[in-house]
């Protein structure tokens, strides 16, 4: 299998260098075609043809992955055939004539309005802690971002007197989001608590008793209370905390703020084309989702309001 692995981590290095794929993607590249060249067993690339494809496509759906799944894994090596194919190593790309396998695309789940003004309200109190969770939760309502654009935000990012932040979307790619007033407000007490932790943290360090705070830690936008900047983990057990604590069970993360932002600006009447932006989408297709939940809402609001619809 070494001339194909040798392939495969070829494809790899290209994507991380040359496309700028991001971490996750790269994971999921590597599983994938590690999957791949254990359930093919081809050594070479120009052994592989169109049923030894379809033969992997089977045996995903036999191992009782979800459709989404199996769609993905095909479309990693679909994408890896069709690099292979433009640096000429092989001579035909066997993936060209397999089909996807069409997954459904479950609606995006969101939270009312006053689910989510229910939520921020859970995070008033006194202190670091409370003051942080509370700026997270805002920002993530008020600007509709990804759990990795806020955990990778750095104070330099962030502009409260124009009220807008600078994030590293999918792709490596920046854009700028407005930030509302009660995040703002949020941010700046959060900001005031910042200052007062980190100092406590330098005269620790001067005894010689803290655990090294690195330069990226030092700039990050948000801390734990040892100084450190937050995980992915650590934000989504903040979201959940205070979801539940109003009594959202089920599924439920910093995607869910998303969404919610997305479709409530929908609701409120902005242009479709400017929530793409705001999100950041490439393809105006992904933020068509949200059409189908505001077709919902007035169907839901007509049941309710028409005397006929009764």
């Amino acid at each position: 299998m070494g001339l194909l692995k040798q392939h495969i981590d070829d494809f790899l290095r290209y994507m991380s260098v040359e496309v700028n794929a991001s971490e996750h993607t790269l994971r999921a590249y590597t599983k994938d075609l590690e999957e791949f060249l254990k359930i093919t067993e081809k050594s070479d690339a120009e052994d592989t043809d169109l049923y030894d494809i379809r033969g992997f496509v089977a045996s995903q759906s036999r191992a009782g992955l979800a459709k989404s799944t199996v769609a993905r894994r095909l479309a990693t090596v679909k994408s890896f055939y069709k690099y292979l194919r433009a640096q000429a190593v092989v001579t035909n790309n066997p993936t060209r004539l397999v089909p996807t396998p069409k997954a459904p695309r479950p609606l995006p789940k969101f939270l009312s309005v006053d689910d989510i003004f229910n939520m921020i309200e859970k995070t008033s109190g006194m202190g670091f802690i409370m003051a942080r969770n509370r700026a997270i939760i805002e920002l993530f309502y008020s600007s509709g971002l990804r759990i990795s654009e806020l955990t990778g935000s750095n104070m330099e990012d962030i502009n409260l007197n124009q009220g807008l932040i600078k994030v590293m979307g999918k792709g490596k790619k920046e854009r700028i989001v407005p930030v509302g007033e009660p995040a703002v407000k949020a941010m700046k007490i959060y900001l005031i608590e910042r200052l007062l932790i980190k100092k406590t943290k330098a005269d620790v360090t001067k005894k010689g008793t803290s655990k090294k705070i690195t330069e990226d830690d030092a700039g990050a936008l948000f801390l734990n209370s040892g100084g450190k900047r937050l995980t992915v983990r650590h934000i989504r057990r903040v979201v959940v905390k205070f979801a539940r604590l109003i009594g959202i069970q089920g599924k439920m993360g910093p995607h869910t703020l998303r969404h919610t932002f997305a479709t409530h600006l929908l609701h409120g009447g902005a242009d479709l084309r400017v929530i793409q932006e705001l999100l950041g989408h490439s393809s105006l297709s992904t933020t068509q989702r949200y059409t189908h939940l505001d077709i919902e809402h007035l169907m839901d609001t007509y049941d309710k309001s028409h005397p006929l619809a009764k």
